[in-house]
């Protein structure tokens, strides 16, 4: 009885890999950081104007938020 429904499973294992995948790097902190650090050699560059500066930095620090509660909701109770 279970052999028909087995290639389903797969199916679902596999896109249940994928999920996790792009939820990884959709949720990694990395490249958002790392995109506060080039804005903020660009301001002091001068490639950047502080309005402009302030506006980028503003999403950045609200993705980096959703980043951290999203981490916290993944968290087990003990943090990990």
């Amino acid at each position: 009885m279970a052999l028909p429904v087995a290639p389903f499973r797969g199916i679902a294992w596999v896109l249940d890999k994928v999920v996790r995948a792009a939820e990884q790097e959709y949720y990694d902190p990395g490249p958002v950081q790392e995109a506060l650090a080039d804005l903020e050699r660009k301001r002091q560059e001068g490639h950047v104007d502080e309005e402009e500066f302030e506006q980028r930095e503003q999403a950045l620090l609200q993705r980096l938020e959703e980043i951290r509660i999203y981490r916290l909701s993944q968290a087990g109770p003990d943090g990990t």
